[in-house]
């Protein structure tokens, strides 16, 4: 079985090594080795997901200006308390990360505790289930800052950051209205599947861990680089860069997430509901029309549903789900005719049958019928020999009595 998983693994590996140095990285080369969500030119995102989600600080927090001189024995301590299956070590690069967070990114970490309230408990779930460790509940924050909307430069999207290949493998679907990557719920128990497995190939977390970052491939060519050694801290100058402050930065995660209080950060206020249910969808639906009729915010239906791209459900093509407030499910269900009625023309322009016209003045539609544009001189029985038909059936079809027909008018024939 375990030769199978890596043959899978392999498959799906990055084909292509990145250059690594075989020293420890200097403070110069440091921020190049940061996870992508860490780094600022992912703020502009950050930013414009913050203010979709209604954030706020909490004004009875009290929140200092700059974090406390914390020494390397506090740290080890604190790292040695929390309850980790995984380990969690200190050294000089976790310290780094561990400064980065209550330093220059203070005001992510408000919002990450504040939307951590919202994704937490269904990540925590899906963890359970498998049996996995509760630390792996940070990774999010390292591959996406907790967007479900972010995208990175390799293409990577959602919560979990998956590649479009790696999220097909774990049925996780992709096509012009949806984006299952961007789905927190289905993304967690794909991200949960690809960690089992990745736990079965290496038996350690810390190097499945470096594979859910940068694949199978990259771990398994360290390891023969490294000599054959399974130990992450070993093969860690054979990693690529961004790999190998991957691990570190999400011992730091570990710590802040726990110990934020200590460094004088506090949470945001999220207007993202607490209790949310959602109901089936058996027809196309626009979230503009949910918002119309149910007097639901946009903003917050886009929060609450992010793997619908266009904001259209494409429930006529499967059934699908729509996440609503908890509060909001009963009214929801009771005018969805209403809901589903409300300007479909303006929001789902999707023609169901066309005319097509040909020169010689004959039109058919997609159902069939055959039509003939009545020209000057035409006659019923001219029109009825042209087409192979007679005087009654066209008679019939057109509700026509006498013989008169007017030019410039249609005549369906069929």
């Amino acid at each position: 079985m375990k030769t199978l998983l890596k043959t899978l693994f392999l498959a799906i590996a990055l084909t292509s090594a990145t250059s690594v140095s075989a020293q420890t990285p200097t403070d110069s080369t440091f921020l190049a080795d940061m996870p992508e969500s860490m780094q600022s030119d992912m703020d502009s995102l950050y930013w414009d997901w913050l203010s979709k989600m209604h954030l706020t600080v909490d004004d009875n927090c009290l929140v200092t200006p700059t974090s406390p001189v914390i020494s390397d024995s506090l740290y080890i301590d604190r790292l040695a308390r929390i309850p980790s299956l995984i380990e969690l070590p200190y050294n000089d690069a976790v310290k780094k990360y561990i400064e980065q967070y209550t330093t220059k990114l203070r005001k992510k970490v408000s919002f990450m505790l504040a939307a951590s309230n919202f994704y937490m408990p269904f990540i925590e779930e899906a963890l359970d289930l498998y049996d996995l460790p509760q630390e792996l509940k940070y990774l999010p924050i390292i591959e996406s800052a907790l967007n479900p909307t972010a995208v990175s430069r390799r293409g990577a999207a959602g919560l979990w950051q998956f590649m479009l290949k790696t999220g097909k493998i774990y049925g996780l679907e992709n096509n012009s209205l949806v984006d299952d990557r961007r789905d927190p719920i289905k993304s967690t128990w794909a991200a949960v599947r690809y960690l089992k497995d990745l736990y079965d190939i290496y038996n350690d977390w810390t190097l499945a861990i470096a594979a859910y970052n940068c694949g199978p491939g990259n771990v398994n060519k360290a390891i023969r680089r490294a000599g054959g050694s399974t130990d992450y801290w070993t093969i860690y100058e054979y990693l690529p860069r961004e790999t190998r402050g991957y691990v570190p930065a999400f011992i730091a995660a570990n710590y802040i997430m726990n110990y934020y209080c200590e460094h004088g950060i506090c949470p945001m206020e999220s207007e993202l509901p607490a209790q949310t249910d959602t109901v089936q969808i058996h027809q196309d639906l626009h979230l503009q029309q949910v918002a119309d009729v149910c007097q639901i915010d946009i903003d917050q239906l886009r929060s609450l549903n992010p793997q619908y791209k266009k904001d259209i459900v494409p429930g006529a093509s499967k059934i699908s789900a729509l996440r609503l407030p908890d509060h909001l499910v009963t009214g929801f269900i009771a005018r969805q005719d209403s809901v589903f009625a409300y300007q479909p023309e303006k929001y789902l322009k999707k023609r169901k049958t066309a005319a097509i016209k040909s020169a010689s003045g004959t039109t058919r539609n997609a159902k069939g019928a055959t039509y003939h544009k009545i020209r000057q001189g035409d006659t019923l029985g001219g029109i009825a020999i042209k087409y192979g038909t007679t005087v009654k059936k066209l008679r019939a079809l057109n509700g026509i009595k006498g013989n008169n027909i007017r030019a410039g008018k249609t005549l369906r024939v069929r």
